[in-house]
């Protein structure tokens, strides 16, 4: 691009530059900044998409992030993960055993984050979380133990409620997450 100098300019420099105070710049023109400004945004809007040289974009599709299931076990409800692209979005994880809400959350957490590892995530990649309490009487201590994850720098949003009809499955917290891989 344009380079300032700082020596003087001679009479037949100045048809090419431009003087600004002591120092001096040369002229360019706007179409080829422009030319070469498209050019470059386009090999950015390539590498980010994932598109070929063609231009065509990447196939985005929905996959699971995990290894095949046997299909002699038939076909599930739900995924417990659905990938797109860099996103990945986990089902709800609930805690279907006896105790407290700190064990349950504790537990429900620790299940995430292995569900998180297995697909190539982690917590710290985790941008949205869902906190479904069994009763909103437990937030206090839902988040002490909450805290204790390491969520990174950033961590993700957060969404906490009460559903009127209880957990499924008698379990007092169930916590779902969108991350990215």
């Amino acid at each position: 691009m344009g380079a300032w100098l700082d020596a003087p300019i001679s009479a037949n420099a100045r048809d090419k530059k431009t003087h600004l105070g002591d120092k001096i710049m040369e002229k360019k023109s706007r179409r080829g900044l422009l030319t070469k400004g498209a050019a470059a945004a386009a090999a950015a809007a390539l590498a980010v998409t994932g598109a070929d040289a063609k231009g065509k974009p990447a196939k985005m599709e929905k996959r699971s992030p995990y290894p095949p299931r046997d299909p002699s076990a038939g076909k599930p409800m739900f995924s417990r993960a659905v990938a797109y692209g860099n996103m990945l979005f986990l089902s709800g994880v609930g805690y279907h055993k006896p105790g407290t809400i700190e064990d349950h959350t504790k537990g429900v957490l620790e299940e995430l984050s292995q569900n998180l590892k297995d697909a190539g995530s982690s917590l710290q990649k985790c941008l949205k979380v869902t906190v479904l309490l069994n009763d909103l009487k437990d937030y206090a201590a839902m988040n002490e133990v909450y805290k204790s994850f390491d969520w990174g720098d950033i961590p993700p949003v957060r969404t906490t409620t009460a559903p009127a009809g209880g957990i499924p499955g008698n379990s007092l917290v169930e916590i779902d997450v969108i991350a990215y891989i």
